[in-house]
């Protein structure tokens, strides 16, 4: 019941996001048209023609979404959400780049990879129980660098030159699938890309796999949440990546989980639900 009472909440605090979500936390709002998918390594069709070693990748392109009917505000009962820091809470997402005095203490992993040290024990005790539990869950993207962010960024735009693109629609196309610099979650040290052992290519047959499937039903218990669900891409403004965990710590992932939301619409409703109590 009490995610009942603060999901009508939300439909208060959609009303209100330009004066909530700007002026009390500076996120910023997605454009309502021409949203870009940039954060997944995908093939365009055109690209694809001429490319013919590059894996085909699928994509749900984000659909616009309606207004929310006005809502009355909700009784309060009493509930608090989890106490989290700044780090955990931290949005970067097409429309809120990464903070320009931003800091990450890496850890590296197994396999070289770095992660956020803070991220580190639960994400390797959770990859330990999806082998405990027979399978093979391999990470193909954790942290990156600036740099590391630019080069993927202007590869796509060299490949799509070189598949026929004009420089405008190079780079246009380009924002779609990878993101700009500056505006990727892996810049956090927070987000990886978890796919399986037996299947790698990063498309919607991903969900399907044994390694998948355990991970959307576990990893809130190790901190993780999946960060672009298959129906909050008008929201997100990112395509569904069953395979991109972004990790909160334990009490935010299971309130998250236990809410059904996704990130942007728990932390607006977080945000508003705590400065409502204040004001009383």
């Amino acid at each position: 019941m009490k995610w009942i009472k603060r999901t009508a909440a939300l439909l208060v605090s959609l009303l209100l996001l330009p004066t909530i979500a700007q002026a009390r936390t500076g996120y910023k709002l997605p454009p309502q048209e021409g949203r870009a998918d940039p954060d997944i390594r995908l093939i365009s069709p055109r690209e694809a023609e001429k490319a013919e070693k590059l894996p085909e990748l699928t994509v749900v392109e984000p659909q616009r979404a309606e207004t929310p009917e006005r809502a009355e505000a909700p009784e309060r009962d009493g509930f608090r959400f989890p106490e989290a820091e700044d780090w955990q809470l931290l949005l970067v997402n097409p429309w809120n780049e990464l903070p320009e005095d931003y800091e990450v203490t890496l850890k590296a992993l197994p396999d070289g990879m770095k992660v956020d040290e803070r991220a580190y024990e639960d994400l390797n005790a959770m990859l330990e129980a999806c082998r405990d539990a027979g399978l093979r869950p391999k990470i193909c993207s954790a942290y990156r660098t600036m740099s590391k962010q630019t080069y993927l960024y202007n590869n796509k735009i060299a490949r799509l030159r070189n598949a026929g693109y004009s420089k405008k629609a190079a780079e246009e196309e380009a924002g779609r699938w990878v993101a700009r610099p500056g505006t990727s979650e892996h810049q956090l040290g927070l987000a990886l890309d978890i796919v399986s052992q037996s299947y790698q290519a990063l498309t919607k047959k991903q969900e399907k796999t044994a390694e998948q499937k355990w991970l959307m039903e576990h990893c809130w218990e190790y901190g993780f949440i999946l960060r672009y669900p298959s129906d909050k891409s008008e929201i997100t403004g990112i395509g569904y990546e069953p395979w991109h965990y972004r990790y909160v710590g334990r009490d935010v992932a299971l309130d998250i989980r236990d809410s059904g939301l996704c990130m942007e619409e728990y932390l607006l409703l977080r945000e508003e639900t705590l400065a409502a109590e204040h004001r009383l």
